[in-house]
Formats: structure tokens, C-alpha cells, sequence
């Protein structure tokens, strides 16, 4: 198609009874969630009583202030992702997000007995943080798995909860009550391991009915974060980074699948693991010097990390190998692999020289659904690490740069 060649397009015309009511839910389809359909039809009411012009402009408004509102979600959801440490994830929370949606007060109450958080909301720890909106008492557990049944969110005022709801979030004598709240589980599936109470001084910001699709939305950011946060958090606290790709090393990995193992045993959950091999990597060393391979080693290491979800856990296994501990069936960890494999493949390593150093790996999968005692299910781990290193072993055998899936009995379909 030459450069003036144009594409001619139609322009779609505004017709006022497309603001009908009837217009607008058949638009919206039967698969539209009733609370919002019916949203929508109030939406549609309000705007076919005022003047066309007027109307136009409040749908412009909406949608304007619609965006503006996920832009500074995402912008508060990227800095708790990225939160390095557990400070900083606080500081995100108690600091950046009241100022972003002026929020009058931020709570967050955390369950210290979870596996990841015990050591973490230690007593010295939390002194040293010295934040009096995070809360650990088992009261303040108590209480909010009262008000969110089901793992619901909970909207309303404070000021009409009991005391001893009111002493959970906001201390034993609070100068200050939000006129009205929201309270958010951290759930995991159904594993809670905290709340976030969002407080303002404006009675009727949150209140029973409301939509709280986004703000739940928000909260399963928080847990993964917080999970993450904990990850890192304790692998400084027992030296389980490898120093020259940042990854966690086999101690850590090993410890990571033991935890694994045990919530999969109480909630009849699959586990998946990936084994991972750069493909010729002595000849790299060999062919480029030590130094080389060592950054390829670490770009290979940071590029596996991009591709897994949050939440999974990666680790240097030991020399050029790779381990990943996924949650999910056979066929969620095919997909992770392939997505590796492929990512390594492409990626632009350059010797000493400028010259491209060609990269690929081989990848072992195996995934299990783990049941029994917690001694069964160590060996059925340890069972599903030894099929994933076999299966890696039959990729090399088979041409290298590709995948195989160990299959038996014992292991997902898919």
C-alpha cells in the first residue's frame, strides 16, 4: 500500500435514543452483572431527564474520572509490587495510598501466625518499624473475620460498631473514628492472612451496597505483595540469595517446597516444578571466558524470573541449573515453560566482542496433587522434583531447547 494511500472509515453517528434505557442493557448483553446493569439503567434514567449536551458531557466526566481512578490504582499497585522490603511496602499502604485516594486512615491487621509472616511480625521487628496502623492482635482478627463472612468485603461506619471493634483498627482509646470504612480479607484462596481497613471522613464514601469489584481487586495485589515481600524478607534474614543472579538458592528452594507441600495437603491443591538446564553451557565458558558465562548465567536467571507469576518461586539450583516451584496442574506449568523457553531463546547476550551468544535451555516438567500425611507428602515432593529432573534430562536427549513432561499415574492430567 503506497505511503498516500488512504483507509476510509465510517464514522459512527450519536443518535439520542441510544441513551435509552433498553438500548443501553441490550448493548451490555444477559452476561452483565445485575448490580451493574441495574447501575447502568439508573445511570440512563438520570441522563434522559436532563438535555442532550448535558448528558454528553456527564458520560465524558464519568468516563474521565473512571480512568483517573484505575491510572492511580495501577500506579499504587506497581510500587507494592516492586516494595523491595517490608518497609517500604508499609510506607506504600500507610503513606502513598491515603494520599493518592484521600483516604483519612489505612489499617492493616496481619495474622503473625502464617507460615511467611511469623518471623517477619516478630515483636523486635515491628518496634523497629514503629507503625501503630499495623496490628497483629488476635482480637483484631477476631473481629474482622466477624464482620467480613464468607471473606466479603465490609462497608459501613465505625462509629456504630462495639467497642471492642472499634479498639481492633483503631486502638484502645482513638482520638479518631473514620466516618465510614471499607474492610478488605487478604485472602489466598481461602487462607486469610490479613485485613486492610481504607477509612474516610466522608459518611457516605463507603457504605452496604456499594460496588467493591476494584477495591477487591486491590486487595489480591496487596497479598501477593505481601507474600512476595515476605519472601524477600526472609531470605535476607537467612542468607538464602545466590550473590550472582539474586535468585533464591536450593536451601531457600527446598525450604519454599516443604511449605508448599504442607498447604497443598490441606487444600487438595497441585503443585508443579520446572527443571531447568542452559543448554551447552561449558562450551560458553570455554569459547568466552568465565566472565561472560557468569553474565549469561545472571541474564538467564533474571529472564526465568520475568516469566514466572508472583508468588512462584525460582531458584538457582546449582551450577547452569534452575529450579521453579509453581501453583498449578500440569498444563499451567507447560505453559510457564514454554513461555521460558522461548523468552530464553530470544534473548540478546553479547561476548566481549559484540557478538550474539546463541542461548537455549531444556526443561523438565512434573506436577502432582498432594495428599496424605505431611510425611507423604515430603516424599511425594521429592518424587515430583526427581521426575522434573528426568524429564529435563530427556529434553537434552532429544535436541536440547525444548520441553518434556513426565507422565505417570501419580501426576495431573493434562
Amino acid at each position: 500500500m503506497g505511503t498516500n494511500t488512504r483507509v476510509a472509515t465510517s464514522t459512527p453517528q450519536f443518535r439520542p435514543q441510544d441513551l435509552g434505557e433498553s438500548a443501553v442493557i441490550s448493548r451490555v448483553g444477559a452476561s452483565t452483572p445485575l448490580r451493574l446493569r441495574a447501575c447502568l439503567a439508573d445511570i440512563v434514567t438520570n441522563l434522559a431527564q436532563t438535555p442532550l449536551s448535558e448528558r454528553l458531557r456527564s458520560l465524558v466526566d464519568t468516563v474521565q474520572h473512571n480512568e483517573r481512578t484505575m491510572r492511580r490504582f495501577q500506579n499504587v499497585e506497581l510500587r507494592l509490587i516492586g516494595a523491595q522490603d517490608f518497609a517500604s511496602f508499609l510506607d506504600t499502604l500507610f503513606s502513598h495510598l491515603p494520599q493518592e485516594f484521600a483516604l483519612a486512615n489505612v489499617t492493616l491487621w496481619l495474622d503473625d501466625r502464617a507460615p511467611m509472616l511469623f518471623e517477619l511480625l516478630e515483636p523486635l521487628a515491628l518496634r523497629a518499624l514503629d507503625h501503630a496502623q499495623l496490628k497483629t492482635s488476635r482480637e483484631g482478627g477476631a473481629v474482622a473475620q466477624s464482620l467480613c463472612g464468607d471473606n466479603r468485603p465490609w462497608l459501613g461506619r465505625p462509629g456504630e460498631l462495639d467497642d471492642d471493634a472499634r479498639r481492633a483498627f483503631f486502638g484502645a482509646a482513638p482520638a479518631y473514628v473514620p466516618a465510614s470504612a471499607i474492610l478488605l480479607p487478604l485472602a489466598a484462596g481461602t487462607s486469610v492472612s490479613g485485613y486492610l481497613c481504607l477509612g474516610s471522613d466522608d459518611p457516605a464514601r463507603f457504605g452496604a451496597g456499594m460496588a467493591t469489584d476494584i477495591l477487591e481487586r486491590f486487595s489480591s495485589i496487596v497479598t501477593a505483595s505481601l507474600d512476595n515481600v515476605a519472601h524477600r524478607e526472609r531470605l535476607k534474614q537467612l542468607g538464602m540469595t545466590d550473590s550472582l543472579t539474586g535468585l533464591a538458592n536450593r536451601r531457600y528452594f527446598d525450604e519454599r517446597l516443604r511449605e508448599e507441600l504442607m498447604r497443598a495437603v490441606r487444600y487438595h491443591a497441585p503443585v508443579a516444578c520446572l527443571f531447568i538446564d542452559i543448554d551447552g553451557f561449558k562450551l560458553i565458558n570455554d569459547t568466552h571466558g568465565h566472565q561472560t558465562g557468569d553474565r549469561a548465567l545472571a541474564e538467564v536467571a533474571a529472564c526465568v524470573r520475568q516469566q514466572v507469576r508472583l508468588g512462584d518461586t525460582v531458584a538457582r539450583y546449582g551450577g547452569e541449573e534452575f529450579a521453579a516451584l509453581l501453583q498449578g496442574d500440569r498444563a499451567d506449568a507447560l505453559t510457564v515453560a514454554e513461555r521460558v523457553r522461548s523468552a530464553v531463546e530470544n534473548l540478546d547476550v553479547r561476548d566481549e566482542h559484540g557478538e550474539r551468544i546463541a542461548l537455549t535451555v531444556s526443561i523438565g516438567v512434573a506436577a502432582r496433587v498432594v495428599s496424605g500425611t505431611s510425611a507423604e507428602a515430603m516424599s511425594l515432593g521429592q518424587a515430583m522434583m526427581d521426575e522434573a529432573d528426568r524429564a529435563m534430562y530427556l529434553a537434552k536427549r532429544n535436541g536440547r531447547n525444548r520441553i518434556e513432561a513426565h507422565v505417570d499415574a501419580g501426576d495431573q492430567p493434562g
